[in-house]
């Protein structure tokens, strides 16, 4: 090979990995461009590593941190429930009781960890700016474990850390409490407060949920932010898809039907009122769209995966009645994002319901966009973002 085909050859991988279109109004486009391309890289490497029979996404345990604590956090790694969690409390005393967010990670399910740089630098922020006691939790990952599971970790840390005896170990106010979450996260925070109102056991609810772009319906994969957004960054409609299908199943033939969203039976037609994006999304974000009824081609995927079904899944499923019950919902959801639609359903099924919601909508946002402020990525957006999302916070909270 010559020395020009050798350079083409080089220029052309070289573009393919560093060049993604990306909308006209990203900042900094270049250093977010250099980030999807090591994305991109990333996929291509858990394939590898999954065809060669070792954990997909084991690279990523790089991005883990260990516990550190400073002059003004003490961090410790601790379990709740057989649960681990990453606990921040601030050192300076205080003379009253303070506020506590629950946080849980994103990930689909099947990656992410409380000792994420991204999470723990997020855990420390809030306790310099909220001053609050900060749970940080974790639960067990897709594809080794399915749904429910996933839900049941962070309802058994939860619960464990509602309890007065804990609460009054780290100093927490019972009536100050934030459950949040993004992504993935945010699709369990919602689900483990519609569960928590059904719990005559926990006599301690909480003050507020946060939704940070999250995932809240497994049935329509056509919204029209799954049209808009499948090939954006970063979280392109085959990757949410796969996420989904590995939450429920290790069976590809899930993940097959889901991405020509025709994974539901006739039976489920009955669901799909609660997350017709045709009644339920702003006339701006439907931009002439056209909905069209759900294609029920695999029956028999719906009778062999039921989770999706699950109202612990899909909360958009949730009956009106059971959404009265729920507190003040912050959610924030990114324009270039698949989820975007989730997150704007649920925000019009709340305030139906007659839920105070206070919903952020990033213009230039996209998946992610919460970590975007770390060390890790480090992108103006993310900066602004975080400091919004905890001014929101300590004003609310």
């Amino acid at each position: 090979m010559g020395k020009k085909s050798l350079c083409l050859l080089i220029s052309c991988v070289l573009a393919y990995y560093l060049y993604t279109p990306l909308p006209d109004n990203i900042e900094q486009s270049w250093r977010l461009m250099l980030t999807c391309a090591v994305f991109r890289i990333e996929m291509q490497l858990a394939s590898l590593l999954e065809m060669l029979g070792f954990r997909p996404f084991i690279f990523l345990d790089v991005l883990e941190v260990p516990p550190t604590s400073d002059e003004n956090v003490t961090v410790a790694d601790t379990l709740f429930n057989n649960v681990p969690v990453r606990v921040f409390v601030p050192k300076q005393k205080s003379s009253t009781l303070r506020r506590a967010v629950f946080y849980i990670h994103g990930g689909g399910w099947a990656i992410g960890s409380a000792a994420w740089a991204p999470y723990d630098e997020l855990g420390r922020q809030m306790v310099q700016k909220l001053d609050a006691v900060v749970v940080s939790t974790n639960y067990r990952l897709s594809p080794q474990y399915h749904f429910p599971t996933q839900f049941e970790d962070v309802y058994d840390a939860l619960r464990w850390f509602l309890r007065k005896k804990v609460l009054a170990e780290y100093g927490v106010d019972p009536t100050r409490i934030c459950i949040a979450g993004d992504s993935a996260g945010g699709n369990l925070a919602a689900a483990v407060n519609q569960k928590l109102l059904d719990d005559p056991e926990v006599k301690i609810k909480v003050k507020i949920q946060s939704l940070v772009y999250p995932a809240l319906q497994a049935l329509d994969m056509d919204l029209p932010s799954y049209r808009e957004n499948g090939h954006l960054p970063f979280l392109p409609k085959y990757l949410m898809v796969m996420f989904w299908s590995l939450y429920f199943t290790s069976d590809k033939a899930l993940a097959e039907a889901m991405l020509t969203n025709q994974h539901t039976s006739v039976d489920s037609s009955h669901l799909f009122k609660f997350v017709n994006w045709s009644t339920l999304l702003p006339e701006r974000f439907k931009k002439g769209h056209v909905y069209t009824n759900p294609i029920h081609e695999h029956s028999d995927l719906t009778k062999k995966f039921l989770g999706f079904l699950d109202v612990r899944a899909s909360p958009l499923l949730a009956e009106d009645s059971k959404l009265k019950g729920l507190p003040l919902t912050h959610i924030l959801t990114c324009q270039y994002d698949v989820l975007r639609d989730d997150g704007l359903m649920y925000l019009s099924r709340l305030k139906a319901a007659g839920v105070q919601v206070a919903h952020e909508h990033v213009e230039d946002g996209f998946h992610g966009i919460l970590s975007f402020g770390s060390p890790v990525i480090d992108l103006k957006v993310g900066h602004r973002i975080v400091n919004k999302y905890l001014k929101w916070l300590k004003e609310n909270l």
